[in-house]
């Protein structure tokens, strides 16, 4: 078998999401533990304060190859902001912190671009930021932020998914921000980011990578409104993020359709289904849990549709993989 003809999983790119969890727990372990599971929360009173905080990870390398980092600041704050979402929390301002190796006026001009577009995308402000130039710890760059939420205590998502919920599912924009280092790994196996794309309305390959993370920011008061019980944001783990919706078995029986980067993934990297799923959002970016009386209405007012529901038990069901 040849290196080509090689079954690519996420551990063997370099990204083993075991071990990164076990790292965390390491982290959280020594710290000590805060409410909430993709926002900390932090009572300040009459109501709750929400941080989050991410980067955009390896996409940044595609950026890099292309000379287009026009759309990773979309990709930070999406990556933040969509987190206090899920918890029920109202973005309203972002911090960033760029690390380079050199100082660049045209890229960071182009970050900068980013990162206004995302905000106006978001509906945040952007109060600030740090620039560090470190030549001996950064090679190229990295981007992250923090973004800052808001809710009243009452408008907090309560966090469980109840057993008979309807799961309701919202499309994603494609790879998102997440899942990088498996999908470079191969569609660079026998091409580069820059040969033309053989799908899709996308120039380059890399076009494709690069399409900016969806920002939910605007299903947050339907889902208040449809009393939500629990949402998950896909990133990191794929379809095994429904597990942060409470101890449940997740069936999905309708998900959307992987846009056609995922398919290309697959092909160029021998990858299998089960891998793509715990990896990659597949074409769902956000799923919400919540009575089955309002799941066709808060479908609706989202532009997304009901894909399943929740069960006894616990694990992911989709397409007829266990996740």
């Amino acid at each position: 078998m040849s290196d080509d003809d090689e079954e690519l999983t996420y551990a063997s790119a370099g990204v083993d999401i075991a071990e990164s969890e076990a790292a965390t727990a390491a982290l959280v372990d020594a710290v000590g533990e805060s409410d909430g599971d993709y926002a900390g929360l932090l009572d300040i009173g009459d109501r709750y304060l929400g941080l989050a905080t991410d980067g955009v990870g390896t996409k940044l390398l595609v950026a890099e190859a292309l000379g287009d980092y026009s759309t990773v600041g979309i990709d930070c704050i999406a990556m933040n902001a969509n987190d206090l979402v899920a918890a029920g929390v109202r973005p309203v301002a972002f911090v960033d912190y760029l690390a380079v190796d050199e100082p660049d006026e045209a890229f960071a001009e182009q970050v900068g671009e980013g990162l206004a577009a995302g905000a106006e995308r978001a509906g945040i402000e952007l109060v600030g930021g740090e620039t560090a130039v470190m030549p001996e710890v950064i090679n190229g760059l990295d981007l992250a932020g923090t973004c800052a939420g808001l809710a009243a205590k009452d408008a907090i998502f309560p966090g469980h998914a109840e057993v008979g919920d309807a799961l309701i599912g919202v499309p994603s924009a494609g790879i998102h921000s997440n899942g990088l280092t498996l999908a470079r790994e191969a569609v660079t196996r026998q091409g580069s980011y820059t040969d033309p794309c053989p799908f899709g309305d996308y120039d380059r390959l890399g076009d494709a990578l690069l399409e900016p993370t969806r920002i939910y920011t605007d299903l947050l008061d339907p889902m208040r409104e449809h009393g939500v019980h629990a949402a998950a944001h896909v990133t990191g783990g794929g379809w095994t993020n429904l597990d942060r919706l409470g101890d449940a078995r997740y069936v999905i029986e309708d998900a959307f359709d992987p846009q056609p980067v995922f398919e290309f993934v697959q092909e160029t990297g021998n990858v299998s289904d089960e891998e793509m799923y715990r990896t990659f959002n597949m074409g769902t970016g956000f799923v919400a849990a919540l009575d089955p009386a309002d799941a066709e209405s808060l479908a609706a007012a989202v532009d997304g549709r009901v894909i399943g529901r929740v069960e006894s038990g616990t694990g992911v069901s989709i397409r007829g993989l266990e996740l």
